[in-house]
């Protein structure tokens, strides 16, 4: 299941650094959208369509206009900038102080008012990557991820189907693991789905009568990697005598995980077939697809060409 996750202030002042002005404020308050906000607008007046939800930063420009009032103007537009109770923070950029009266205020809500010494355009940068990372849509898929020729790989299939040991035979000829049973997959951006495995197996692969191994330990820590983007998958299941398998590879599967369009391949599963330079191949004609070499593609369009010909030569 998919969910939407949230960052208390707390953590934002952990994790970024930030020095906290109002000591007693509320820094358990929940950050919960991935946008922020620069309230220019807000602070000259305009408040219709403020977005009180984000995190707002203010840097030289708004310091400037909000000292450039007069001591009323600015305790009014102090006031309205801090009634709304769902800020979850007000950054102060430049190692500024906030003016009196917007801290009063700010304090008098236990709204958090934080500094940071550095511009403004490298924090907006730097939250928006965090908050990107923190509030992304997370799933669980059960499956192994791996990284073969660069391409992260999201193997899987019905239990015991041979797995892990496909994961395992990629770790052996120099391929790296990213997560093993279970995957936690985040999605990054619109098009961006970034996995890895749960903090209490990472590095750690289950072989059916071997038992848990660590593939760090085995292999050296150059088989393994922490997170990796998830570019395709490979479904594997078990053999189907009768069943009308795609032999071209001109045929396009996908399979959705949260917002995304993965492309897919089954692979049928029998004794004797080597999974691992399998999903190798996979890998590589992945690679060859995405600079537009697409041999099932050309092979059908020369087979058309062919036939179209020898209907001529016949009419």
């Amino acid at each position: 299941m998919a969910n939407l996750r949230g960052v208390s202030v707390r953590q934002l002042v952990r994790d970024l650094d930030l020095h906290v002005f109002n000591e007693d404020a509320d820094l358990d308050r929940m950050i919960y959208t991935r946008d922020i906000n620069r309230p220019g607008l807000a602070l000259a007046g305009y408040l219709r369509y403020h977005p009180a939800e984000r995190v707002q930063i203010l840097g030289r420009t708004e310091l400037s206009f909000l000292r450039g009032l007069n001591e009323k103007e600015r305790a009014l537009r102090a006031f309205a900038f801090c009634s709304y109770q769902q800020t979850p923070c007000i950054i102060i950029t430049r190692g500024d102080t906030p003016p009196p009266v917007l801290l009063e205020e700010a304090a008098s809500r236990r709204i958090p008012v934080l500094g940071t010494p550095m511009v403004t355009t490298r924090l907006t940068a730097r939250i928006s990557n965090y908050l990107e990372d923190k509030l992304a849509p997370e799933t669980l898929q059960h499956g192994v991820l791996v990284d073969v020729y660069g391409i992260g790989i999201l193997i899987i299939g019905s239990s015991g189907i041979g797995k892990s040991e496909t994961g395992l035979e990629l770790i052996k000829r120099g391929h790296r693991l990213v997560a093993d049973d279970a995957v936690v997959i985040r999605q990054i951006s619109d098009d961006y789905l970034v996995g890895s495995a749960p903090p209490l197996l990472q590095n750690l692969i289950e072989i059916r009568g071997l038992g848990v191994l660590n593939a760090m330990t085995l292999f050296g820590a150059g088989a393994v990697r922490t997170h990796k983007r998830i570019s395709m998958v490979v479904h594997l299941e078990a053999w189907r005598d009768n069943h009308a398998y795609d032999r071209l590879g001109i045929e396009t599967e996908t399979m959705k995980i949260l917002d995304i369009e993965l492309p897919k391949v089954t692979v049928p599963v029998r004794p004797g077939r080597n999974l691992a330079v399998i999903v190798e191949v996979a890998a590589m004609n992945f690679r060859l697809k995405g600079m537009g070499l697409d041999a099932a593609k050309q092979f059908a369009a020369e087979l058309e060409q062919m036939i179209a010909a020898q209907s001529e030569g016949s009419a």
